[in-house]
């Protein structure tokens, strides 16, 4: 079994930076490309950034120049460093990974809550 443990939300003002952090720990030998996604109150989840085991990395369009997404694969955690925080940025961050098994198995965090308001 995979388990990932988020940390690193708060409150923060507009303009703000904050970096989240995820550990996983367990059976993560196969584990290939993770991610963050992120949910606010009353919208679906959507992916924020993710990375691959190659370190190829993929952002939504809100985020691209404001959010870095890195791995340190020695210690077996994700980073996501956010700049330029935005009101719009509220929501629970969660962290994401993808292991390779007869079929693809999705892991999650608990998430972590990232509010920047005034």
């Amino acid at each position: 079994q995979v388990q990932l443990v988020e940390s690193g939300g708060g409150l923060v003002q507009p303009g703000g930076s904050l970096r989240l952090s995820c550990v996983a720990s367990g059976n993560i030998l196969h584990i290939y490309t993770m991610g963050w996604y992120r949910q606010a109150p009353g919208k679906q989840r959507e992916l924020v950034a993710d990375i691959t085991n190659a370190g190829n990395t993929n952002y939504a369009d809100s985020v691209k120049g404001r959010f870095t997404i890195s791995r340190d694969n020695t210690k077996n955690t994700l980073y996501l460093q956010m700049n330029s925080l935005k009101p719009e940025d509220t929501a629970v961050y969660y962290c994401n990974a993808l292991e390779r098994r007869l079929a693809t198995v999705e892991h999650w965090g608990q998430g972590t809550q990232v509010t920047v308001s005034s």
